[in-house]
């Protein structure tokens, strides 16, 4: 199986260093910024967000798909395991990377709870370099809710799209899900996006800034989650960045490293894509 045989290609359990990873830096600036910069400090809030933003509006299509395609399947940048383990309840194998330790502690912690370890593997690593054989595992690798809009260079998209073709048995699935509309964001400066509780006794509140570098198509989320806890207050600040590129850069990019475009949806029940799709996913196919 798989989920075995990870085990001899360098499976790191989360929260520990590896060659793609170890103490991650804080950037000086924001021209310092890497597109994994912040996530470990969004980790204690990231489900309690998602809950209240996409939900699970998008789980059943990725569940319909895996069982189109078939496993093994692999889910880049897994987080806290949103996608990757209502996947591993509908499929057998399921590999899930992620660069962040905080989140696949998380992750991990739900894996647990769940039952699913015999299903589901999660795997630290750089989504550049994936850390798994060529050309003999993957029928499917699933990109979800922008996870390579997090790579803010060329050069590294470039390398993260090559090495998902490596990965891939050839004929096999590369599915991208695409957050279009981020460039069409307006800026605005300490807006109170979200309130809510967690567990009951925890009022959190989310203030959150937005600016935009056209320069280089980037969106800047500046974050401050406030928790509040009877009369104990915290403040947790951090930043996020993505990287905005249209469809036909997109798919540009996934042809010139040997993938063919099989379609473009604007939506998850695959209709047709148009300008002003709230998301866009791509289905492509490694060619042989």
């Amino acid at each position: 199986m798989i989920l075995r045989r990870l085990l001899a290609y360098g499976e790191q359990p989360s929260g520990l260093p590896n060659k793609s990873g170890g103490k991650l830096a804080t950037p000086r600036t924001r021209q310092d910024m890497e597109g994994w910069h912040g996530w470990d400090q969004y980790a204690p809030f990231y489900d309690w967000e998602n809950a209240r933003t996409v939900g699970r509006r998008d789980i059943s299509f990725w569940q319909d798909l895996a069982k189109e395609c078939g496993g093994p399947v692999l889910e880049l940048g897994c987080g806290t395991g949103r996608v990757s383990l209502p996947l591993a309840r509908t499929l057998g194998e399921v590999v899930g990377i992620d660069r962040s330790p905080t989140m696949l502690r998380r992750a991990q912690r739900r894996l647990r709870r769940a039952g699913l370890a015999h299903r589901l593997r999660l795997v630290r690593g750089d989504i550049r370099v994936l850390p798994f054989p060529s050309s003999s595992w993957f029928r499917l690798v699933m990109a979800p809710y922008g996870v390579l809009q997090s790579l803010l260079r060329d050069r590294d998209l470039r390398d993260a799209l090559a090495s998902v073709r490596t990965v891939l048995q050839p004929g096999g699935m590369f599915a991208i899900d695409l957050v279009p509309e981020l460039s069409r964001w307006r800026e605005y400066d300490r807006r109170v996006t979200l309130r809510g509780r967690r567990g009951g006794a925890t009022r959190i509140s989310l203030v959150e800034s937005v600016r935009q570098d056209p320069s280089r198509n980037l969106t800047i989320f500046d974050q401050e989650f406030i928790e509040r806890r009877g009369q104990t207050r915290s403040s947790h600040r951090f930043s996020l960045v993505f990287r905005t590129l249209s469809v036909s850069q997109m798919t540009g990019r996934l042809r010139r490293v040997g993938f063919r475009i099989e379609q473009v949806a604007g939506d998850y029940q695959r209709g047709g894509w148009h300008p002003e799709a709230d998301t866009c996913v791509i289905l492509a196919r490694r060619d042989s």
